[in-house]
């Protein structure tokens, strides 16, 4: 493929969240859960706790990626502390910054609300009223914490997709022979676990391929084209996705999928280099730390993700918020 770079395009940014310390939403939650979750008990709401990891990220973009357009940030009838600060901020810098409700994506298909399944709530982005034909999906604990241009994520029109190309499970002999072995000895993983790795290849196989990109965690490239035109011919698969209020390991992936369809198209560009850097243990601070130290050494990497920031320790906890606050220049007490 061609190296010309000419992204005279438009590019928006969607960010999913949820404020899971908000009491409605978390009253909501466990009218559908037959096990409660016990708000009080850590342990069980980690996965649902924020300390503000919205707020870097669409700060982040609008430092990092000046050439976004419009930040769409999708939630469930919330809004994040200091969003209009936030919004001021944004239009400072020539961007549009707008909260997205469930129930705007989600139109003609309300049976799926209310959703607690962002796997089923990402099938749904490419839905935003005037989204760019390009766009990006963030998590809200994906961070740019360097400068950026619109060919780290779209060359020539055409998403770049990062990851390693792998074989799918059932074509891997070893590992064929080694679930058996698992098996035989009692010790075979849950079949209902929903393994993340798993349903890449469910979605990758959807489109076709041979084999698959195994992705990450960085934000994810897609051509919003790419999903209509996929889904007027398979809405069935939409509803029965979206169908999930919880995670399902029948479901596919927005990203796999769209990536996939654009793997089968060849209308993609590769990049086995990552060009990032994760975290999600924070047991050893001096590990965390001298990961922190060359990410500012390595000019490469563009991308931090913070998985489950919260289970820092205070001190690391604001050791790592003073590093974000010196990469985005504001102060984030």
């Amino acid at each position: 493929m061609t190296t010309e770079q000419t992204n005279d395009i438009q590019i928006d940014a969607v960010i999913t969240w949820v404020n899971g310390d908000d009491l409605t939403w978390q009253h909501k939650i466990n009218t559908y859960l037959a096990t409660k979750i016990d708000f009080s008990k850590k342990a069980e709401s980690t996965r649902y706790n924020a300390i503000g990891e919205v707020q870097i990220a669409i700060a982040s973009i609008i430092k990092f990626a000046p050439f976004i357009k419009n930040i769409y940030l999708v939630t469930d009838n919330q809004v994040p502390q200091g969003f209009d600060r936030l919004c001021t901020k944004a239009q400072e810098h020539g961007v549009n910054l707008e909260i997205i409700d469930h129930t705007v994506i989600f139109r003609g298909y309300e049976e799926s609300l209310p959703s607690f399944n962002s796997i089923s709530i990402e099938v749904m982005l490419y839905r935003i009223p005037n989204l760019s034909e390009h766009f990006i999906v963030f998590n809200d604990d994906f961070f740019l914490m360097r400068a950026t241009a619109p060919e780290d994520f779209f060359i020539n029109g055409m998403p770049v997709l990062r990851g390693s190309w792998e074989k799918f499970n059932e074509d891997r002999t070893l590992r064929v022979y080694f679930q058996k072995l698992l098996k035989l000895i009692g010790k075979a993983p849950d079949p209902n676990r929903t393994s993340f790795k798993r349903l890449q290849q469910q979605s990758a196989m959807l489109a076709g391929t041979k084999k698959y990109v195994r992705r990450y965690h960085t934000p994810m490239s897609v051509r919003k084209s790419t999903l209509v035109d996929y889904f007027n011919e398979h809405e069935d698969l939409l509803k029965k996705n979206i169908s999930f209020r919880f995670r399902d390991k029948s479901q596919f992936l927005l990203s796999s999928l769209s990536e996939h369809l654009e793997i089968k198209k060849g209308t993609f560009h590769y990049s086995k280099d990552t060009r990032l850097t994760y975290f999600r243990s924070y047991k050893k601070p001096s590990s965390v730390k001298k990961k922190l130290a060359q990410f500012i050494e390595d000019p490469s990497k563009i991308f931090v993700t913070f998985q489950s920031l919260e289970r820092a320790d205070p001190a690391l906890l604001a050791h790592i918020k003073n590093w974000i606050s010196s990469r985005l220049d504001q102060d984030l007490s």
